[in-house]
């Protein structure tokens, strides 16, 4: 098969779901099956997100070996012509609490850069067997099924935003809806995308675990912001520290009246 066959954008989506999905069979291996008593099995957790990366990592060598894969070491950012320009970033596990207690609320997200610029992004989620996933510049899907978070809807009592665990410790909120916490940022993010919330807030993230729903988000029509409203850009973070803002993900249209809503808690 002839290199542009090989990383065509259907070659590389097909390879990204295949995958992702045979990642996620080695993932159920591990699901729910934390023992004793222990609120929260690290053990398990570790040695589940190594063997469902390395499952990722061979599928990636047999495929493309010349693909680089994405870590917290300081990344080579010059523009290449080679096969080195493809960048994938994978979370193995997004939603430990809830994979090690056997809740089905969980994923693992993949996308591909190259030369930094976004080309694709999937969140699959196992145990429910959702699988979210965008293209750069063209729609969302949920499976086959296009997605779009609607920006004529106005927040009011009928409203849903998902935030973080002890959110309420930082902020004083005024929403007028719901409030909920899933325990997945990842779902949190692919639900406001597809229009089944308006709003979510998330905390303590990395580049690793938003590059792929970031790309499903604004696909839909969304955007990240900073929990101000001041516009945000993932890409500062492709170092991998951690983001110490709190982001805000929503459509344009609502991100200030969202944010009038949240008051910082002193």
């Amino acid at each position: 098969m002839a290199q542009g066959q090989i990383h065509g954008i259907e070659a590389l989506t097909a390879f990204a779901v295949e995958a992702l999905r045979s990642a996620g069979q080695t993932a159920m291996d591990s699901f729910g099956k934390a023992g004793g008593s222990a609120k929260f099995d690290e053990g398990l957790v570790t040695t589940a997100e190594l063997q469902i990366s390395k499952r990722f990592q061979n599928a990636l060598d047999d495929r493309y070996p010349d693909h680089r894969m994405f870590s917290s070491r300081r990344l080579d950012t010059a523009y290449t012509h080679d096969n080195r320009r493809y960048l994938w970033i994978f979370d193995p596990i997004d939603g430990v609490d809830n994979y090690q207690a056997g809740i089905p609320i969980w994923g693992m997200s993949l996308a591909l850069l190259e030369n930094f610029w976004p080309v694709f992004g999937a969140f699959f989620m196992p145990a429910t067997g959702d699988l979210f996933h965008a293209r750069a510049g063209s729609d969302a899907f949920w499976g086959d099924r296009r997605i779009y978070m609607p920006d004529d809807r106005t927040i009011d009592n009928e409203s849903l935003m998902f935030t973080f665990s002890r959110f309420h410790r930082h902020y004083a909120s005024r929403f007028p809806g719901k409030v909920r916490n899933l325990g997945c940022t990842g779902a949190h993010m692919c639900y406001v995308a597809m229009g089944r919330a308006d709003a979510a807030i998330t905390a303590n993230e990395s580049f690793q675990d938003l590059a792929a729903t970031r790309m499903i988000v604004e696909a839909a029509g969304g955007r990240l912001y900073k929990a101000s409203g001041d516009k945000f850009y993932l890409n500062d973070y492709l170092n991998g520290e951690r983001i110490e803002e709190h982001l805000l993900v929503t459509t344009p249209a609502n991100c200030q009246t969202v944010v009038a809503c949240l008051e910082r808690c002193s």
